[in-house]
């Protein structure tokens, strides 16, 4: 069985003039987020690894949720290719993931996470709000096999 937990950053601020990769978390997508992680905390999910966009509130989003379920924030890789808004790319790197890895978390954004939450699980996902989480499960041994699996649960933070 493979675990892919998808987290989408958290709310952005638009108070700032700086390019899209720049745009950092708002005080909305902080407090978020940290609800997140400690809902998720609770649940006793290890990850095996965890990787992030390198957008700027992506990657913050990952800092405060590995700081939240107390994963060591040096056992996060930052990848260009999550930078992805559309899914493609977001699928090829986990089906080049590691067969070793079993539970992966993935910070990165949308409309990316709503479409592999769709194409690979088994409930319908209408939006993955910002902080929102979907965790997918598969019966595979390798990543590359990558198939549809179910929605095994999901965390948004209206729902907390």
């Amino acid at each position: 069985m493979k675990h892919v937990i998808l987290i989408r950053h958290g709310k952005s601020s638009w108070n700032h003039n700086v390019g899209d990769v720049l745009r950092p978390l708002s005080e909305r997508g902080v407090s978020d987020i940290k609800k997140i992680a400690k809902q998720f905390k609770l649940l006793e999910i290890n990850p095996d690894a965890v990787f992030t966009s390198h957008a700027k509130r992506a990657s913050h989003t990952c800092e405060l949720f590995c700081e939240g379920i107390d994963y060591n924030l040096n056992d996060f890789d930052v990848v260009q290719l999550l930078y992805d808004f559309e899914g493609s790319q977001v699928i090829d790197f986990i089906k080049k993931l590691s067969h070793h890895i079993k539970v992966v978390l993935i910070f990165g954004h949308n409309n990316a996470f709503t479409n592999i939450s769709n194409i690979f699980g088994s409930k319908y996902i209408d939006n993955v709000p910002t902080s929102g989480l979907v965790h997918l499960v598969f019966d595979i041994d390798k990543w590359e096999n990558l198939k549809p699996g179910i929605t095994k649960q999901t965390l948004f933070p209206k729902e907390l």
